[in-house]
């Protein structure tokens, strides 16, 4: 998997309810390194940046149970495909089932799974790679729990009770302040994080149940799914090219090898993506040539290189074409 990313409705109901907590959003935005139109748009956001949001909500309002509150006044999630996937189930078990079969939808920090036993189940997050782990803290877990309970309990019309919770970090909240959010034990230091709860809950019948739709809400998960991984690949191309870029060396038959991929399909799933090698291809080197340009005093005979350009005037036409201006001009305006 290349980039990790939420879906930007995780960021947009963080947002939300630090703003119905009343705490300043602005500030908490701007020290995340987050901007506004990141929160607003429809672009799946890095789990860096979600990252970065707790640690600024944690600063701003020196709350070390930041994530805990916060999940107090999280919206209801509503309108997602996966809401509509699993109240159109006959029940809420199979509902369950099918919304973690495209739990990747709202977030790569997911990894849930459903396990049954003959007195209880739980919902075990796994902890998938050292990588996700190091991109998910303890404020998004307790806010992310609040949500989960919050929406089991809409859907079941209140019936869906927690038994207990466990949680893969060992500095949390006091014990009496989990109980008053969660209405139930937690305990810390655990393997995975996990929410118990009574097995007999997975055989309540879902009222909203509309079976003719469910399978357009299928077909339109799986369509999101594989927009996803279209989206990996786009990510996987570029960075690809970024560590063949500077032996000249970057064409679509080297990429597919970096991949382990044939160039024939390659080629078919960058045009399925809406996209091509070549495109992606310009777009970083335009990318790197603007930054380069802007940021830093390499010569543009250093950049022509960098870029993976074999000759400074093809460099020269393909930056014209890309700003309507020439490398030194962008430069002066930039540095001015």
């Amino acid at each position: 998997m290349g980039q990790l990313t939420d879906a930007s409705v995780v960021l947009r109901l963080a947002y939300q309810a630090i703003r119905r907590s009343g705490l300043p959003t602005e500030e908490i935005l701007t020290k995340a390194g987050v901007a506004l139109n990141q929160v607003e748009t429809n672009d799946r956001t890095p789990l860096s940046s979600q990252y970065a949001f707790w640690l600024a909500a944690e600063e701003v309002s020196k709350d070390p149970d930041i994530g805990l509150h916060l999940g107090e006044h999280l919206p209801l999630y509503r309108g997602q495909v996966i809401e509509h996937l699993f109240i159109s189930s006959e029940n809420f078990g199979e509902g369950l089932k099918r919304a973690l079969a495209y739990q990747r939808l709202i977030s790569d920090a997911f990894h849930a799974t459903l396990v049954i036993e003959e007195d209880r189940c739980y919902l075990a997050n796994a902890q998938q790679s050292t990588r996700t782990d190091s991109l998910v803290n303890r404020h998004f877990s307790e806010c992310a729990m609040s949500g989960l309970l919050r929406f089991f309990k809409f859907i079941t019309e209140g019936r869906f009770n927690p038994i207990y919770i466990d949680f893969n970090f060992s500095q949390g909240a006091l014990e009496e302040e989990y109980f008053r959010v969660y209405e139930c034990p937690v305990s810390l230091g655990q393997k995975q994080t996990r929410l118990y709860f009574d097995p007999a809950i997975l055989d309540y019948q879902l009222w909203q149940a509309e079976p003719e739709l469910l399978q357009l809400h299928e077909q339109l998960a799986l369509e999101k799914l594989q927009e996803l991984a279209r989206y990996d690949l786009v990510g996987e191309v570029r960075r690809a090219i970024g560590s063949t870029l500077e032996s000249g060396e970057t064409t679509l038959e080297t990429v597919a090898s970096h991949l382990s991929i044939t160039p024939r399909r390659l080629r078919t799933q960058l045009s399925e993506a809406n996209t091509s090698f070549q495109q992606i291809l310009s777009d970083y080197r335009c990318r790197l040539a603007k930054k380069l340009l802007a940021n830093t005093a390499e010569s543009v005979e250093r950049i022509v290189y960098l870029t993976g350009f074999s000759e400074p005037s093809t460099f020269y036409r393909a930056f014209k074409r890309w700003t309507n201006e020439t490398p030194v001009e962008y430069r002066k305006r930039k540095q001015r």
